[in-house]
């Protein structure tokens, strides 16, 4: 490999003589046209088109210039696809410094997944903790609460409290089809009790374990407002909206995780791209719904 990446080295200091040649080059083209413009007297054919009054000659394409877009059209296919080895090519798919990077960044991984598959509890809210001071804190805040409302309170969510809180605050989305959810009291909702209502039953039999056929009859009622998008059982009716069933667990949390979130003062990126490992979202989500502050 040592051979190959010192061939590359040669490759590329040809590439920026190269770059440097066109540079100098080029300003010695622009020096004598800008020459002539002020001194040159043309003459010939004009062409019959004419903007504002100026017309432009019927002047042939420079031989040079076209045998030169040629020549660099047909290294430029050389270069990219010529196999390795042979002179002035770069092949796709050959060794390649980023090529390197992503190799022992998918190695590191790999090993780190193996090495944490099975972390106990404690473990996960360890290493969430770290992750979250780099990754959340400076929106949610080091103790988890959001910055005095600046983001959502991490130590409330999944509670009761937080499900009454979203209802009559609403909830930025999440690109789910059905958008986002509006403030619903004063609209949809006429008092805070049947907000209330709607999200003990959401606590109670939704996210929870109990039957719904159970309810209590004013607590169903309630919830059906709710029901109209998240569907009756609550599980977002074909990812239409949010699966409620999983509100208050690692799997809501990992979710919010992987699509991100539109906030109060800025959108939550997507960490699905790489940042944080499953692993690391599965830590993340454990600190989060722990009483670790």
């Amino acid at each position: 490999m040592s051979w190959l990446s010192e061939y590359y080295g040669y490759i590329n200091l040809l590439a920026i003589a190269g770059a440097a040649a066109t540079v100098v080059i080029s300003a010695f083209v622009v020096a004598i046209y800008f020459k002539n413009i002020k001194s040159a007297k043309k003459s010939g054919e004009l062409s019959a088109d004419s903007w504002d009054g100026i017309k432009e000659y019927k002047n042939p394409l420079p031989l040079g210039w076209a045998v030169s877009f040629l020549v660099l059209c047909i290294w430029a296919i050389w270069y990219m696809f010529a196999p390795a080895g042979l002179p002035f090519a770069y092949p796709l798919g050959a060794y390649s410094q980023i090529g390197e990077y992503n190799e022992e960044v998918a190695a590191h991984n790999s090993k780190f997944a193996a090495q944490w598959q099975n972390a106990d509890e404690a473990t996960l809210v360890s290493m969430g903790t770290s992750v979250f001071f780099a990754q959340c804190a400076p929106c949610h805040g080091l103790d988890k609460s959001g910055i005095s409302g600046k983001a959502a309170d991490l130590t409330t969510w999944g509670t009761e409290a937080a499900a009454v809180n979203s209802v009559v605050q609403g909830s930025k989305g999440m690109n789910y089809p059905l958008g986002e959810m509006a403030p619903m009291l004063g609209g949809l909702v006429e008092d805070e009790a049947t907000v209330k209502l709607a999200a003990a039953y959401l606590i109670k039999y939704i996210s929870g374990t109990q039957d719904p056929s159970n309810a209590d009859e004013k607590e169903y009622n309630a919830w059906l407002i709710c029901a109209s998008c998240h569907g009756e059982d609550g599980a977002g009716m074909d990812a239409a909206a949010p699966n409620l069933r999983n509100y208050g667990k690692s799997a809501f949390i990992t979710e919010v995780l992987n699509r991100g979130k539109d906030g109060y003062i800025g959108s939550m990126p997507s960490f699905d791209d790489g940042r944080l490992t499953d692993i690391q979202k599965q830590a993340v989500s454990a600190y989060v719904l722990s009483d670790e502050q």
